[in-house]
């Protein structure tokens, strides 16, 4: 009873930081907001017992994208600028998407389902044969570290190439400062 209450409040407190976040038009606000949005998803991550993902999730989503989000607010500027026109098209493409996704999980098995595919072929497998496969005993760190190795790889590169890019993108526009045109910063 005590777990329910939590999600529903975590997902209550979602739902507000997301909605503020579209109300608010001072930009700064608004990657705070994004910010705490993403601390309270690893919340949530962490009360559904994948602390793997709210790792990733502290780390990316409250670490690296508020820091990106405050750089770009340093180079555009603080406040939003109104628009020209009522945005009525990309609400119209953002609910048809949304439908079109809620529609695609009507036929999910339910959560934590015994008799879902995953739990009778997949996880089992897992489970049991990846001690003696690999030699280690947590079976997310024997799926991430072997099994699934070269994906881990392989995103670790992406992320690591977006950031020298990033990098490299704000390194490229230096601001001049009065009276030191000729020197270096």
């Amino acid at each position: 009873m005590l777990i329910e209450f939590v999600n529903i409040a975590i997902l209550a407190l979602l739902a507000v930081t997301a909605l503020a976040a579209i109300r608010l038009h001072d930009l700064f606000a608004v990657a705070m907001m994004f910010g705490i949005y993403s601390l309270l998803a690893s919340v949530m991550f962490v009360v559904l017992d994948a602390i793997d993902v709210a790792f990733t999730e502290a780390a990316v989503g409250v670490g690296i994208s508020t820091v990106l989000m405050l750089g770009t607010i340093g180079l555009v500027g603080r406040h939003e600028q109104k628009p020209a026109h009522r945005p009525l098209l990309p609400i119209l493409v953002v609910t048809i998407t949304g439908a079109a996704l809620v529609y695609g999980t009507l036929d999910m098995p339910l959560f934590m389902d015994p008799a879902a595919p995953a739990q009778q072929h997949v996880a089992p497998y897992y489970l049991n044969e990846s001690p003696e496969q690999i030699g280690i005993p947590n079976v997310v760190t024997s799926i991430l570290a072997s099994y699934r190795g070269y994906d881990t790889l392989g995103e670790l590169a992406v992320i690591f190439t977006a950031g020298i890019g990033v990098l490299g993108i704000l390194g490229l526009r230096r601001r001049k400062r009065p009276g030191h045109e000729g020197t270096s910063e």
